[in-house]
């Protein structure tokens, strides 16, 4: 595998998503400050208050870390994470990460702690590798991007956690009370090579993230290593349907379930039915935890760079490891 040397006098430029995670922003703050000053290492935290200025504040990190040749740092969840990288890919610059979200399912593909002073650690000793993104039209995902279902359970499980916290066991509840809903399928229009056909699905989902497959038990998560996404679809299903194919999916054995496809692929372009009657229109899609819309059509594909992201080295061939599991 193929990586950069890291200046080790590079600044850091880390942008603090203060709202992201289950520990306090202040005490996470002051263990950054503290360890990076012991440490003897130049850095400047950007501080993010008000989530609407992540993008721009994003901007401004990129720019000063190429003017001073550093390093771009995403302190926070997936959504964060996922926020600061469209602003780093094509830059140049490398990556870091310390991730603060519930299920930081990129950070732990990639062998980066959990704990934000032992992620510190991978940051000061690590090198530059490159991985790969994935795009839906011009959006990054690190993780997983989808439509139907999938975004709609993700807007309910915001509104629990702001109620009840950001902690695993919210999350999954509110995928419960979600799935007890009645839910629409939708039909879309893909077009995968020179193959074209119809799918009526209650969701599509697609994924650029080994370990979530793996967790779920889908056997295309290999794929993903080997330069793919990998697309699932979850055919029509009542609410008692729903619920066992949640079950199996918490227990890793969705690889088998009959409601269920997954394929692997380079590049699809989807296109609602609806907007194939009544002319382009918007749709939700969700991108690493978070729900924004976009313009139909929906082109899913591997972006042309990729992220010199700074993790602990791998040997070519080994799957990194997972740090909550050690």
């Amino acid at each position: 595998m193929k990586t950069a040397t890291t200046n080790p006098s590079a600044p850091f430029f880390i942008v603090f998503n203060a709202g992201s995670g289950r520990d306090d922003a202040t005490l996470t703050r002051t263990i950054i400050e503290t360890f990076l000053t012991e440490a003897g290492r130049e850095y400047h935290v950007m501080l993010v208050e008000d989530a609407s200025q992540l993008p721009n504040i994003s901007a401004q990190a990129v720019t000063q870390a190429q003017a001073q040749k550093g390093v771009v740092v995403a302190a926070g969840g997936d959504g964060t994470i996922n926020t600061v990288a469209q602003a780093v890919l094509g830059s140049g610059c490398p990556f870091g990460v310390l991730p603060q979200g519930t299920f930081n399912y990129f950070s732990r593909t990639h062998g980066i702690p959990s704990d934000t002073a032992e992620a510190l650690r991978v940051l000061l000793n690590s090198r530059a590798y490159p991985v790969p993104v994935g795009l839906v039209n011009d959006r990054v995902f690190l993780v997983n991007a989808s439509l139907g279902l999938y975004p709609k359970l993700l807007e309910e499980r915001e509104a629990y956690k702001e109620s009840y916290g950001r902690t695993r066991l919210v999350a999954w509840w509110a995928g419960i009370m979600t799935l007890l809903h009645e839910h629409r399928p939708m039909r879309i229009h893909v077009e995968h090579g020179d193959q074209s056909y119809e799918l009526r699905t209650l969701m599509l989902f697609v994924s650029n993230n080994r370990l979530q497959l793996e967790r779920i038990g889908l056997p295309e998560a290999k794929a993903v290593e080997q330069g793919h996404l990998v697309g699932t679809v979850l055919k029509p299903v009542d609410t008692l349907t729903l619920m066992r194919l949640m079950l199996r999916g918490a227990l890793g054995q969705l690889g088998d379930a009959e409601h269920i496809a997954s394929f692997a692929f380079r590049q699809i372009t989807v296109m609602p039915a609806r907007a194939l009657l009544y002319g382009r229109r918007r749709i939700k899609v969700a991108m690493d935890g978070e729900v924004t819309s976009l313009t139909a059509p929906l082109q899913f594909r591997l972006a042309p760079e990729e992220l010199l992201l700074i993790k602990p080295e791998v040997a070519p061939g080994e799957n990194p490891p997972d740090p909550d599991s050690l």
